[in-house]
C-alpha cells in the first residue's frame, strides 16, 4: 500500500487578475500562500510522512510544496522539479484577461479553449515575452507553443510512468505539488477518468488530495483533508 498527495499551487498573482497563466513564472498571492501553509498544516494533522515530493518548475508550484512541507513538520524532504509538470501551455492565449478575451472571441469560444479535451488554443507566436525558448530550463527540450489537456497529459505521462509510478510501486508516499491542468492529467491516469468526463474534474487550490493506491497502483481510497473545499472525485472502485 502506497500514498500519493496530490497538491495544486495556492492563488497566484495572474489567478487573483483573472489571466491566462500557463507557463508564465509568476508569484503567490498572500491567500496562495495562507492556503499553502493550511495544505501542509492539513497534511501534518492526517500523518502523512513523505518519502519524496515533485513539482514544476514553476515557482507557485515550487513554493506551494515548500510551504506545505515546512507546515508539515518536513521541511527537508527530498524535492525534484521537472517542467513536464508544469501547468498547461495557453498558447497565445497566454498573458490575456479571461473576461477581455471572452468578449473578443466569444464565450464559447473561449470554453472550447479552455474546457475541451483535445482542442489547443492558438500557438503562440514565436519571439514574444512569453516565449520560453531561451529559458535554461527548458534546456535541449522541444517545447510545445500551445497544448490541450490532451497534449498535457502525452508529456506528464512518461515522466509519471519513468519518475513517480516506480517511487510508489516500491511503496514510498509521494507528494506532487503542481497545476490544475498537470494535476487533472494524472488523476485521468489513476482513475481511467474518459475524456470527455475528465475536463469537468475540478481540483481545489492548496487542498491536499490524499490517495492510497495499492500494488497495481489502483486507487483504493481518496479523499481532500479540508472537507470544506472538497470537490467531487471519481469513484474508487
Amino acid at each position: 500500500m502506497s500514498k500519493l498527495v496530490l497538491l495544486r499551487h495556492g492563488q497566484s498573482q495572474w489567478n487573483l487578475e483573472n489571466r491566462f497563466t500557463g507557463w508564465v513564472d509568476v508569484d503567490l498571492t498572500a491567500e496562495g500562500e495562507a492556503q499553502a501553509q493550511k495544505g501542509g498544516e492539513l497534511l501534518k494533522a492526517a500523518g502523512v510522512t513523505f518519502d519524496i515530493a515533485y513539482t514544476s518548475v514553476l515557482t507557485r508550484a515550487i513554493r506551494t510544496c515548500e510551504i506545505a512541507l515546512v507546515a508539515a513538520g518536513q521541511p527537508n524532504v527530498p524535492t525534484i522539479r521537472d517542467w513536464r509538470l508544469n501547468e498547461r501551455h495557453y498558447g497565445g492565449l497566454t498573458g490575456l484577461n479571461k473576461a477581455e478575451t471572452e468578449l473578443k472571441h466569444g464565450k464559447d469560444q473561449v470554453h472550447i479553449w479552455r474546457r475541451s479535451y483535445d482542442v489547443p488554443p492558438p500557438p503562440l507566436a514565436p519571439g514574444g515575452d512569453y516565449d520560453f525558448a531561451s529559458d535554461p530550463r527548458y534546456a535541449g527540450a522541444k517545447l510545445p507553443d500551445t497544448e490541450s489537456l490532451k497534449t498535457t497529459l502525452e508529456r506528464v505521462e512518461p515522466y509519471w510512468a519513468a519518475e513517480i509510478a516506480p517511487k510508489l510501486a516500491a511503496g514510498e508516499t509521494v507528494l506532487v505539488a503542481a497545476h490544475g491542468n498537470s494535476l487533472r492529467a494524472i488523476v485521468k491516469l489513476l482513475f481511467g477518468v474518459p475524456d470527455d468526463a475528465i475536463v469537468g474534474v475540478e481540483i481545489p487550490t492548496g487542498n491536499p488530495l490524499l490517495i492510497e493506491l495499492d500494488g497495481s497502483l489502483k486507487p483504493t481510497a481518496a479523499r481532500y483533508l479540508d472537507e470544506s473545499r472538497a470537490q467531487a472525485l471519481p469513484s474508487v472502485s
